[in-house]
């Protein structure tokens, strides 16, 4: 009996071990050589950050990122609860993949609204119920390493970019200061190809 609890300690602790050092992946799209490097720090409860989605990035995908010219990289800076629940729902599978994070800015309409965060994480799951993505909403919401990494996403971007609005880009590691329209936006690249 010593020998079988000895060898499921053994298993439990190898277990517990790999995955406290699983490294969490950021969601990037694009060249990982590209010569330009886009960092947007956003919130997904943020109406403005919902707004470059719709509204700036299909044309920056489709003439800069799909091109190689782009890389991007989309960091977190939850500006409450509800927004970080849900960061770590785009972050659940850990493969660095973007399509549940464009989800829930095209959807941000449907479960954003509520008075509690438990209206709102209702609301996220019954999106999710009807599109199939194959996670478990409650272990992601729950999952405590994730959460850390998103925190450690805003931190960073407060002490390294004084960041305190959102969505930010940080374009080769300097803050784009202009209004973030996808005309500002195509000049300043534009010019650094």
């Amino acid at each position: 009996m010593k020998k079988i609890t000895l060898i499921l300690l053994f298993y439990l602790f190898s277990f517990s071990n790999s995955y406290s050092e699983t490294k969490i992946n950021s969601i990037i799209e694009g060249n990982p050589n590209a010569k330009i490097h886009i960092i947007i720090y956003e919130s997904l409860t943020c109406g403005h950050c919902g707004d470059f989605h719709k509204k700036v990035y299909p044309d920056l995908k489709k003439n800069f990122i799909d091109n190689g010219l782009v890389k991007i990289e989309f960091r977190n800076f939850p500006l409450d609860l509800a927004a970080l629940n849900a960061a770590k729902i785009a972050h659940c599978k850990n493969d660095g993949n973007s399509n549940i994070l464009h989800f829930l800015y095209n959807n941000q309409s449907e479960w954003v609204k509520g008075s509690t965060i438990e209206e709102i994480n209702s609301n996220l799951i019954k999106i999710f119920d009807s599109k199939k993505f194959d996670i478990d909403i409650y272990k992601c919401i729950e999952n405590k390493k994730m959460e850390d990494h998103i925190l450690e996403d805003r931190i960073e971007a407060t002490k390294k970019y004084d960041l305190n609005a959102t969505p930010t880009l940080i374009i080769n590691n300097k803050k784009f200061e202009k209004s973030l329209t996808y005309k500002n936006l195509k000049k300043t690249l534009e010019k650094m190809i």
